[in-house]
């Protein structure tokens, strides 16, 4: 069995290593118009989209899922309508391929230009986000490559019909099908054998929880990007505007708790503890938020202790761990600790404390007076996302377009040839 599915498996990497070669003579316009098909079949077949939905929703409810999860695996009307928007943003945005990095004349007359190229054959594995089927789709397609789709059990009806709904619009215009495929997801062992498909796939990103992500980046020998949890944390300064500081903290909380902008942890500043400890408190019980406190919060009433554990949770859910700090030094170093690379804000009217604030904390995305909700790729630009990359190498932050593409150097000659050592 374990054979059967490699062989399945490499099967799929060989064809979409097809599809890749003939999209990468692609025009813009060609991809582009591909896009907007996809995007029209999405809003066309948004009732079969549902329906599958609903039944791995029944299944996940049956399962005891949590509800952060449910609420990431959802689909509905507007979320649909949400995912094609995304698909024509893409089609709206620069083709990222034969974009010049840079170049010129050599003193021998050579022509150099490093230019965008498509990875080739991108494989995705990620948990119950349906959306993601639909954003991978569309951003390796105008980047120019095939995506090989590893999504988990529990979405497995709505990836499906997801995904037999792009391959028909790509057909409908003339592109391989194939240059999207859904992999196996009933056996980890599919997860394997995409990993280490060393020459027939080019990248795996893995998109989901610590747990997957570790697996994925450990046991992998395809290259991979990795796209940590969220950790996330918003730091109210000792100059802060407390009013903005209360609106920030509950729309990083808030807003969306099932996905890996949200605020995990809320640090205060000793002296404005005082007055927005009990402040912040009551308005988060108000949105029903449990806070996990240290002593100060603690002394309000509801809050639940903080144990060492706490500091460093994804929560994914209405929860926040909570911390009176000394100093920004304080905050910086709690953070350094704790957090996973993802998004940190600092709520200041100071310009020094934001500017050694943005400087020292080290994640992907730092924000003054802003939600860490603003990490993701539609809010940066890029249309979709296709994942966050908490790493250093090639790409940092929403992964977009250009972040799905290598570089190659074209050198142009006229006869050229390098003199004997």
């Amino acid at each position: 069995m374990t054979d059967d599915l490699r062989d399945q498996v490499h099967a799929a990497a060989r064809r979409a290593r097809v599809a890749a070669d003939e999209l990468v003579l692609a025009t813009r316009e060609r991809k582009d118009t591909a896009l907007h098909e996809m995007a029209a079949a999405l809003r066309k077949r948004a009732p079969e989209i549902i329906e599958a939905n609903k039944k791995d929703l029944e299944a996940g409810k049956a399962a005891g899922l949590p509800d952060g999860i449910l609420d990431r695996l959802a689909l509905n009307e507007a979320r649909i309508e949400g995912v094609a928007k995304g698909l024509e943003t893409v089609a709206g945005q620069a083709d990222p391929v034969g974009e010049v990095l840079r170049g010129g004349i050599l003193p021998n007359g050579l022509e150099l230009k490093q230019v965008r190229v498509p990875m080739g054959v991108v494989g995705m594995v990620y948990e119950a986000r349906p959306n993601v089927t639909v954003d991978a789709a569309g951003l390796a397609l105008k980047s120019g490559n095939a995506a090989l789709l590893r999504g988990s059990s529990t979405a497995e009806h709505s990836n499906t019909t997801l995904v037999a709904v792009l391959r028909d619009a790509l057909e409908s215009v003339n592109l391989p099908a194939d240059c999207v495929q859904l992999l196996p997801c009933h056996d980890r062992a599919s997860v394997t054998h995409l990993i280490t498909a060393r020459g027939l796939v080019d990248l795996v990103i893995p998109r989901g929880g610590a747990g997957l992500i570790n697996a994925v980046v450990e046991q992998a020998t395809v290259p991979t990007i990795e796209t940590g949890v969220g950790n996330c944390h918003v730091y109210v300064d000792a100059h802060a505007d407390l009013d903005m500081a209360e609106a920030i903290v509950l729309n990083a909380k808030t807003r969306r708790t099932s996905v890996c902008n949200a605020a995990e942890s809320l640090l205060v500043h000793k002296d404005v503890a005082a007055e927005f400890v009990p402040r912040i408190t009551k308005a988060l019980q108000q949105e029903s938020v449990i806070i996990h406190g240290d002593e100060q919060f603690a002394r309000q009433s509801d809050v639940v202790p903080a144990n060492d554990d706490d500091w460093g949770t994804e929560y994914l859910s209405l929860d926040i761990a909570a911390k009176v700090v000394d100093s920004l030094d304080d905050a910086v170093k709690h953070i350094a600790t704790y957090g996973s690379g993802h998004s940190e804000a600092i709520v200041t009217n100071d310009v020094a404390a934001a500017r050694k604030f943005t400087t020292r904390v080290d994640a992907a995305a730092v924000f003054v007076n802003a939600s860490t909700a603003f990490t993701d790729g539609a809010e940066f630009g890029m249309g979709a996302e296709i994942g966050i990359s908490t790493q250093k190498l090639h790409a940092r932050g929403p992964m977009g377009l250009s972040e799905l593409t290598s570089s190659k150097w074209v050198v142009w000659g006229e006869g050229h040839t390098r003199p004997k050592a």
